[in-house]
């Protein structure tokens, strides 16, 4: 979903990259800029609890992730390093996101109630499977497989966890929430298995 709507938000990127070009600022400020703000308004979500504002504001930042990609392109293209910056903190904005969930039942859900548990549960995991999947891809082409396969893109991950908030920031029950990272977890599990077995498939092949 939301990599169908970065498409139509290419006229709106291109000529803001091309100022921020003009601007002498670089693809990298652009993304250790992004990723802070992604950050911030995640955990300000979950702590405040206004879920639709922050929902609609988390949209708009991942929406604009690839700003970065514009400006190194009319820069004269990417850096290694770039590329290494970019996906690292994609990481800690994955982190960000699911904390803030997080944040938002501890702080705001009654521990009592069974659908802030299984969030609270869900959402832990889920945070795990985020990082497992993207090492699982980086350890197999370490030692030269490829594992990019999956049931669940990153932008389907974050697509569930935005829809869930601003559900929940409408009004919708406490167990919406809870039931999108129950979805989550078992996404990113299915994930996970895959990839390794993706890798163990290859691996036999190549002996």
């Amino acid at each position: 979903m939301l990599e169908n709507l970065r498409s139509p938000l290419k006229k709106i990127i291109e000529p803001l990259a091309a100022a921020l070009v003009r601007a002498h600022i670089s693809a990298n400020t652009v993304t250790v800029i992004g990723s802070f703000a992604t950050i911030i308004a995640a955990i300000a979500t979950g702590i405040s609890g206004y879920l639709f504002v922050g929902a609609a504001m988390l949209t708009i930042l991942v929406l604009f992730d690839s700003l970065d990609g514009s400006v190194a392109a009319l820069s004269g293209g990417g850096t290694a390093f770039g590329a290494f910056l970019d996906s690292t903190l994609d990481r800690i904005a994955d982190w960000a996101l699911l904390f803030g969930v997080i944040l938002y039942f501890a702080v705001h859900t009654s521990l009592d109630n069974m659908w802030t548990l299984v969030g609270l549960i869900s959402a832990l995991t889920a945070m795990l499977t985020s990082f497992v999947t993207p090492y699982a891809r980086a350890r197999a082409e370490a030692v030269g497989f490829e594992a990019k396969n999956g049931i669940a893109t990153r932008a389907d991950r974050i697509t569930i966890i935005l829809i869930a908030l601003a559900l929940r920031g409408l009004g919708a029950p406490v167990a919406v929430l809870a039931l999108a990272m129950l979805l989550l977890t078992v996404l990113g599990i299915i994930t996970v298995f895959q990839r390794i077995a993706t890798v163990y498939k290859q691996s036999v092949h190549s002996v």
